[in-house]
């Protein structure tokens, strides 16, 4: 979503919707005819007699600036709940925020046990430590250091090898050979698998599922976020998305935080895009936010502004078709 020099807006975001969702909306009309007797004034004490292109240019850019100003606004006013801050620890029991099941799922064959009955978004800080998230940060830290987009987002995908490097992607475990041994422990792929397998089980209680039904899918993957400008669009990690559509295999996406909003970087909150409004989840290291994955929750994840933001997807689906198997370290390597 991006705003054009003709003060465009593309998708379905145009300049009269930015006005009406605008809780200062009403006021927008009156503030161009205010930017246009400024323009004016401007114009006549600055060039008197000329009326050329240079004047209608300097009215153009001054009112493509209005709507900048209106859209931006607009956007960040949508945020009218935060779900979980970050000082907030959510300990016992998730909480759990129902919404109402989308009609994605009746496109897709039916798994009882499994297929959403009930859908929704929960958050808890009770299924893995913050020394643990600590741990998992350092392994990404590592392994993302071998490489790394030129943009701001890069992944590193244990399971399938993806590693983000400049422009594309590499197979790490084919690249680097031998030297992933020095990268990686065999307890940082025991403690990966350990935390899935809690993740898999919260998921299972809160939506009263069975998790032996529940299958890892791809992608699952180590994100690092910071504010550089993006190279190519897998640089674009902010766009409004649908987990179900974008990957047709996924049922459930969860996401692990290992890194704190706010200390460690500004911006990088993960907003749900609801009709009445828009609400959010603020990163905390140790954090796991967790939601069905159709149109119920439409999402995207805020710019970041300031430092790094380390995170885990870890994705499930009720297809085992479509399963994959934890990450192993080769076994030429563990010698």
């Amino acid at each position: 979503m991006t705003v054009s020099c003709k003060c465009g807006l593309s998708g379905s975001f145009g300049l009269e919707m930015v006005r009406n969702r605008n809780a200062q909306g009403s006021n927008a009309t009156e503030i161009e005819k205010k930017i246009k007797r400024g323009n004016a004034l401007r114009q006549s004490s600055a060039w008197k007699g000329s009326r050329g292109p240079a004047a209608l240019l300097l009215v153009a850019v001054s009112l493509c600036g209005a709507a900048v100003w209106l859209y931006i606004t607009s956007y960040d006013s949508e945020i009218t709940e935060t779900l979980v801050s970050h000082s907030e620890l959510v300990t016992s029991n998730p909480r759990v925020f129902p919404v109402q099941c989308s009609e994605d799922y009746e496109n897709y064959k039916r798994y009882p046990g499994c297929t959403p009955q009930k859908c929704g978004r929960a958050v808890t800080d009770s299924v893995v430590t913050r020394e643990e998230a600590q741990v998992l940060r350092r392994l990404a830290e590592r392994g993302l250091a071998l490489a790394g987009s030129e943009g701001g987002a890069s992944i590193l995908d244990l399971h399938s090898g993806a590693l983000s490097m400049g422009k594309q992607f590499v197979n790490i475990y084919r690249y680097f050979g031998d030297q992933i041994g020095d990268v990686f422990t065999q307890e940082d792929f025991e403690l990966y698998r350990d935390v899935r397998g809690r993740i898999q089980a919260v998921i299972a209680e809160t939506f009263g599922l069975d998790p032996t039904l529940m299958y890892l899918t791809k992608p699952t993957f180590f994100s690092r976020i910071n504010s550089t400008a993006a190279k190519t669009q897998h640089d674009e990690y902010w766009h409004p998305h649908i987990d179900k559509v974008t990957y047709g295999s996924f049922d459930y996406t969860s996401l692990l935080y290992l890194s704190d909003y706010g200390s460690d970087f500004t911006g990088g909150r993960f907003i749900f895009m609801d009709q009445n409004g828009n609400r959010t989840v603020e990163p905390r290291a140790g954090r796991v936010s967790f939601f069905s994955s159709g149109t119920e929750n439409l999402h995207r994840v805020e710019r970041v502004t300031w430092g790094t933001r380390y995170a885990i997807t870890v994705s499930f689906t009720c297809d085992p078709a479509y399963a994959i198997a934890d990450p192993a370290l080769p076994s030429d390597t563990q010698g």
